[in-house]
């Protein structure tokens, strides 16, 4: 049943509470008590909707991927048959967008399972796009799907973690996007400035 008007209000309410008191004091030094009475809610308005401050936190990392898995579907289409930096960029707007969630999340706030869990859902979702993109185009991945996807995401994540933090952003999310896109369509040795094919490099055989 969808909830009603009064019900989303005072739900996010007490999101935005618990952000902004994160942002400022940490996880564990914020209180329900201390959510509710920013967010001027009773506790017991609270506890009828989450069991307590873990609840609400991951509430509102399912509610940040609600959001922009929302923006991405319209995506997944032309990202399955190529690359087009699209759901990168769209990630990136959303994080500018709601910048202190992301912040939150970012940081590792609840003992760090709300990063775990983003991190897993991204991983998830892009190691599905690269599935779908490489049986459309008639390909076979060279690097195993989910190490692969686990490394996208690892880029991205950590390029929000630095940006997200700056009062004033360096970089566009349309510069960051074009530069990751041309970072996947050309590759590291291109963008650490060599020129012409890498040679073959493998690690050699483990040592007895």
């Amino acid at each position: 049943m969808a909830e009603d008007r009064r019900t989303r209000r005072t739900k996010r309410l007490l999101r935005n509470a618990m952000v902004e008191l994160v942002l400022q004091n940490g996880f564990d030094n914020v209180t329900v008590e201390d959510i509710t009475e920013h967010a001027d809610i009773s506790r017991a308005t609270f506890y009828k909707y989450y069991s307590d401050k873990q609840a609400l936190l991951n509430q509102i990392v399912s509610d940040v991927h609600a959001e922009l898995q929302a923006r991405l579907v319209p995506l997944a289409p032309e990202s399955s048959r190529g690359f087009t930096g699209k759901p990168a960029l769209e990630l990136f707007r959303h994080a500018r967008e709601e910048r202190d969630a992301y912040r939150v999340i970012l940081r590792g706030e609840g003992h760090g399972t709300a990063l775990r869990t983003f991190i897993d859902i991204r991983t998830a979702s892009a190691a599905r796009i690269f599935a779908e993109r490489a049986a459309n185009l008639g390909v076979t991945m060279r690097i195993q799907p989910e190490l692969l996807a686990r490394a996208w995401v690892g880029e991205q994540v950590a390029i929000l973690q630095w940006w997200l933090e700056q009062d004033e952003p360096t970089m566009t999310a349309e510069e960051i996007t074009q530069m990751l896109l041309t970072l996947s369509l050309r590759g590291r040795y291109w963008a650490n400035g060599f020129d012409g094919p890498p040679d073959d490099v493998t690690l050699g055989p483990a040592p007895e």
